[in-house]
C-alpha cells in the first residue's frame, strides 16, 4: 500500500514538473497560443515562456538586454513585440531557433547600431519595425540574409547612411516597403537607389530627412513623382532640401521647382511617355463615362495619348466613332456606353428568336448553334470594358488591389533620455 501511495506521488510530481515549462507566469496573460507580458515591470525575461506561443507581447516593458537563445525553446513563435522597451544592443544569437518568426517589432527602444548578427537566421521574417529608437547606423549586412522580408521600418532615427546597394531582386524579392523618412540623411548614393528593384523604389519613403538640393536628387524625385508613386504624392510638402547645404534655407522641392530649371532632366525626359493603367471601373447603364489623365506636370507640349487593348492608341485623327471624344487637356469621354449594351442585348434577342423558335414541321433543318454577339454584356466587366473589348468571354476577371502603407502614431516614452 506504501509502495503504490509513493508509486502515484512519483507520477504526479513527474507530471508537474513535464508540465512546468508550458505554465503560464503569473503576470503574463495566455489565451490560445497567445502570450501578452505587455506593461508588467518586466526588467528581465521570464524564467519560463510557454513553448506553444506564437504570439508574444513583451512590450511596454523595461528590458535592457536579451541574452543568446532567450526564444530557443519556442519553435512556433511567428509574432513577437518587444516595443516600449529599454534594449540598446541585441547581442549574438538572440533570435537562436526562432526562425518560425514572421513579424519583430523592436520599435521605441534604444537601438543605436544595427549589426549584421542582429537577425541572422530570420530568413522567414516579413515584418521587421524599428521606428523611433536612436540608429545611426544600419551595417551592409543586416538586411541581407532576410529573403521574405516584406516591410521594413527605420523611420523617427539619426540614419546618416544607408546600404541600398544590399538590397536586390535575388535578395529580397519580395520587399515592397523600405520607410526610411524622418532620419538625418544628407546625400544617399543616387545611382544605387536608382537600381533598387521597382517595387523597392515605389515604396522608398524618404520624406523628412535633412537632404541637400542638387540635379540627382531632384530627377529621382521628379521620375517617382511622374509615376505617381504614393510615397511621394502622399507627402508632398514633406520633401524638403537645403539650399547651398545651408539647412536654414530650406525649400519644399516638388512644389517650388524653380531652383532645378538648369537641369536638363526635365527637358530630355518629359518626351519620354508615362504610362497610367486603369484597374477596374464600373459605369452604371446609361450614364457618360469621363476618364481623366491626371499628371503633376504642367507643359504646354504635353501630349495625351489611351490605349485600349482591342483599339491600340486611341488618339483624335484614329477616333472614327463619334461615341468617342478626346479632348485637349487628355480627358476621353465615351457617350454611348447605354447605347451599345443595349444594341448587344438586342441582337441577342433577334438570334434567340430565329434560331430558338420552335420548329413543327418534319423536314426542317436542325437551327445553328446560336451566335454571341460582339458587344454581349458580361456581368464581371463594366460598361466600359464591353465598349473597348469586342468580346469578353475570355478574358480574366480584372481586381483592384490597394496598397496602405503602415503609420503608427509616435508615442512619447516615459522615463526615455
Amino acid at each position: 500500500m506504501t509502495s503504490g501511495l509513493y508509486a502515484g506521488l512519483l507520477l504526479m510530481l513527474s507530471c508537474l514538473l513535464h508540465g512546468s515549462e508550458e505554465t503560464c507566469p503569473s503576470i503574463c496573460l495566455c489565451i490560445s497560443d497567445t502570450v501578452s507580458c505587455s506593461s508588467s515591470g518586466l526588467t528581465k525575461l521570464p524564467l519560463s515562456l510557454p513553448s506553444f506561443s506564437v504570439t508574444l507581447d513583451l512590450s511596454h516593458n523595461h528590458l535592457s538586454q536579451l541574452g543568446p537563445g532567450s526564444f530557443n525553446k519556442m519553435s512556433r513563435l511567428e509574432n513577437l513585440q518587444i516595443s516600449h522597451n529599454q534594449l540598446s544592443t541585441l547581442g549574438h544569437g538572440v533570435f537562436l531557433n526562432a526562425s518560425g518568426l514572421r513579424h519583430l517589432d523592436l520599435s521605441s527602444n534604444r537601438l543605436h547600431v544595427v549589426k549584421e548578427h542582429y537577425f541572422q537566421g530570420l530568413w522567414r521574417l516579413e515584418q521587421l519595425l524599428l521606428f523611433n529608437n536612436k540608429i545611426t547606423e544600419v551595417e551592409a549586412g543586416t538586411l541581407s540574409s532576410l529573403s521574405s522580408l516584406k516591410n521594413v521600418y527605420f523611420s523617427f532615427n539619426q540614419i546618416t547612411h544607408f546600404p541600398f546597394f544590399s538590397i536586390r531582386d535575388y535578395s529580397h524579392p519580395f520587399l515592397t516597403m523600405l520607410d526610411l523618412s524622418s532620419n538625418h540623411m544628407t546625400s544617399l548614393p543616387w545611382e544605387n537607389v536608382k537600381t533598387l528593384p521597382g517595387s523597392v523604389q515605389r515604396g522608398l519613403y524618404l520624406h523628412n530627412n535633412s537632404l541637400i538640393c542638387d540635379c540627382s536628387m531632384y530627377s529621382v524625385f521628379w521620375h517617382w513623382n511622374l509615376r505617381g508613386y504614393n510615397s511621394v504624392k502622399d507627402f508632398m510638402d514633406e520633401h524638403t532640401c537645403s539650399i547651398y547645404e545651408n539647412p536654414q534655407a530650406s525649400i519644399r522641392f516638388l512644389r517650388d521647382t524653380r531652383f532645378f530649371h538648369n537641369c536638363t532632366m526635365v527637358k530630355k525626359d518629359v518626351s519620354q511617355p508615362v504610362t497610367v493603367l486603369l484597374s477596374s471601373l464600373l459605369v452604371s447603364e446609361g450614364e457618360r463615362v469621363h476618364l481623366d489623365c491626371q499628371t503633376s506636370l504642367r507643359n504646354k507640349d504635353l501630349s495625351f495619348t489611351w490605349l485600349s487593348p482591342s483599339k491600340g492608341f486611341i488618339t483624335q485623327a484614329s477616333i472614327d466613332d463619334t461615341l468617342i471624344s478626346l479632348f485637349p487637356n487628355g480627358t476621353l469621354e465615351i457617350q454611348a456606353a447605354k447605347t451599345l449594351l443595349g444594341c448587344g442585348v438586342t441582337m441577342l434577342l433577334i438570334l434567340m428568336y430565329l434560331y430558338l423558335t420552335p420548329c413543327h414541321c418534319n423536314c426542317c433543318k436542325q437551327p445553328r448553334p446560336p451566335v454571341t454577339p460582339a458587344g454581349s454584356y458580361d456581368p464581371n466587366f463594366s460598361t466600359l470594358t464591353s465598349v473597348f473589348l469586342p468580346s469578353t468571354r475570355d478574358q480574366p476577371k480584372i481586381q483592384s488591389n490597394k496598397h496602405v502603407a503602415f503609420m503608427e502614431q509616435m508615442k512619447s516614452e516615459e522615463g526615455a533620455k
